[in-house]
């Protein structure tokens, strides 16, 4: 999960053609369900936003944050609307039929939320809490938005595809730190040159999992 900037996209025009309480989500057409994933692209790439998989790989839906039958008032809001991947496993899916109860303002919102102050990626694959940097109830959304998405942090196919994505890139964090503890590099070099990754792995599948291994050595 990685933070999103919502504020940088307009609402989808479309949205203004539905009335909560005279339409409801299957109302909603083919073309204008287009116009809001376009819309969610600009956003947030074609990644979900939530386990930020590849959704040309494992597939797509427009998930609202807040269930839609709980909260109607919110089925057509902008700000409720996210692009998930499709695994019933995860994420959004897993969220609305797997997760059993939660209260959704427990749950980190990454248009609103820095899920990087929450989270810690090791190139295991894994995902941490930063426990030292949080309190109770910083702990608590943490862990509760991990087990409401299932974002499989200490076993399961997602963690392995995180560590399979991660993998060159531990290679590449250890021979730069290697090289800044050896030699005489110039640190400003080497800070350049780390820059240029980061900037080089922006939209990839994983990112944040990318971002933190390049950045543990």
């Amino acid at each position: 999960m990685r933070k999103l900037d919502r504020q940088s996209v307009a609402a989808p025009p479309c949205l203004e053609q539905y009335r909560q309480g005279a339409n409801n989500w299957g109302d909603v057409t083919w073309e204008h369900k287009t116009e809001i994933r376009q819309h969610l692209e600009h956003m947030q790439g074609r990644r979900c936003a939530y386990c930020e998989c590849c959704l040309d790989t494992f597939g797509q839906h427009i998930e609202h944050f807040r269930r839609k039958h709980i909260h109607p008032q919110l089925t057509f809001a902008w700000s409720n609307l996210f692009w998930s991947c499709d695994c019933s496993n995860r994420c959004g899916h897993y969220k609305d039929h797997g997760a059993g109860a939660y209260s959704p303002d427990d749950l980190i919102d990454p248009t609103v939320d820095e899920p990087e102050d929450y989270f810690r990626f090791f190139t295991d694959g894994t995902i941490r809490v930063r426990l030292p940097d949080l309190n109770d109830a910083q702990k608590h959304r943490a862990n509760e938005t991990l087990r409401v998405f299932n974002l499989c942090h200490e076993s399961g196919p997602l963690r392995d595809i995180r560590m399979t994505y991660c993998a060159g890139y531990a290679t590449m964090g250890q021979e730069i730190a290697e090289l800044a503890r050896v030699s005489d590099s110039d640190d400003e070099i080497l800070m350049s040159f780390l820059e240029e990754e980061l900037e080089r792995i922006r939209g990839l599948p994983f990112e944040t999992a990318i971002k933190h291994t390049l950045l543990s050595w």
